[in-house]
């Protein structure tokens, strides 16, 4: 493959498959904090963002205290006992240097794409989804199959996620998504992870200004930008009077009946469909690379 965003494309596609398999890896569930147990989950960008909606769906499920902590700025001293750090490559420079700073403190678990990398060796447990490893730099199916197979852990029924985004691969995107100036992603308690992780995607796949907020919050002051031509697109159920707040400042409001990980899907391919038509190549955005691997 060597047109531009072909990789992405490609990755993007195949989700579905790929949650539908995550899903069976029971035995992989039981490496999983048990019921009860305080988690720490850590990250670094798009995997800190899946870590934040995991730790609201496993609070919510009654599951146990769950803490989602970007990797750089994580306080994991606090009598966890169980840290999982998700991350597709592995060599995350500021994952490793906390699973080093853990040590043997607490039980730790890693959640990767790649196992031939020195994570392995670092951690108590390994969940991998090599399958489910991608080529674009643009990140896709490896979050989305890590979050579902967490989504599940919880107890959740993924299969109106896996049917809803089967339905919405081929569907034609509206031009208001496809030509708006600015977004606005949204989310609300679990929903909210997903909203920034949308955001992220648009911004490295496309270049495009983008925002994301709690949707409780948006309008304490982020709603100021919301104009005619912009999009303000909500994961999930959205607050009451949201909607009308949103006409009133004349930007376009974007609330899909989907499972909101489907509609993560569609906020992906939008993103990719923007950087085509702007002549870029989501599969090697401008200054980024599969992994953040910092100097000494």
């Amino acid at each position: 493959m060597s047109d531009a965003g072909a990789f992405m494309a490609q990755e993007l596609a195949s989700q579905p498959e790929m949650w539908s398999r995550a899903i069976t890896q029971t035995d992989d569930e039981r490496k999983l904090p048990a019921a009860g147990q305080r988690v720490a989950v850590v990250g670094c960008g798009t995997s800190w963002f899946m870590a934040q909606s995991y730790a609201s769906l496993r609070e919510t499920a009654g599951l146990g205290i769950t803490d989602a902590y970007a990797a750089s700025e994580a306080f994991v001293d606090r009598d966890y006992d169980a840290i999982i750090a998700l991350t597709r490559s592995g060599t995350t420079t500021e994952v490793l240097e906390l699973l080093e700073h853990v040590g043997n403190r607490a039980r730790t678990i890693a959640i990767i794409g790649d196992t031939d990398t020195p994570i392995v060796d670092m951690v108590n447990d390994v969940i991998a989804f090599p399958y489910a490893d991608e080529k674009s730099v643009v990140q896709t199916r490896f979050a989305t199959t890590a979050l579902t197979f967490l989504r599940h852990s919880t107890g959740a029924d993924v299969s109106a996620q896996i049917a809803d985004t089967e339905k919405i691969l081929t569907e034609e995107l509206a031009p208001e998504l496809i030509d708006a100036e600015q977004f606005s992603f949204l989310g609300r308690g679990w929903t909210t992870g997903l909203a920034h992780e949308a955001a992220l995607k648009m911004r490295e796949a496309s270049q495009s200004w983008t925002e994301s907020y709690s949707a409780m919050e948006y309008r304490h002051g982020p709603i100021s930008i919301a104009a005619p031509g912009r999009v303000s697109w909500m994961f999930g159920d959205a607050p009451s009077g949201l909607a009308d707040s949103v006409a009133a400042a004349g930007a376009h409001f974007e609330n899909a009946d989907l499972d909101p990980v489907a509609d993560l899907v569609r906020a992906q391919r939008v993103a990719l469909q923007r950087a085509l038509g702007a002549g870029l190549d989501p599969d090697s955005p401008r200054n980024l690379t599969r992994s953040v691997v910092l100097d000494a």
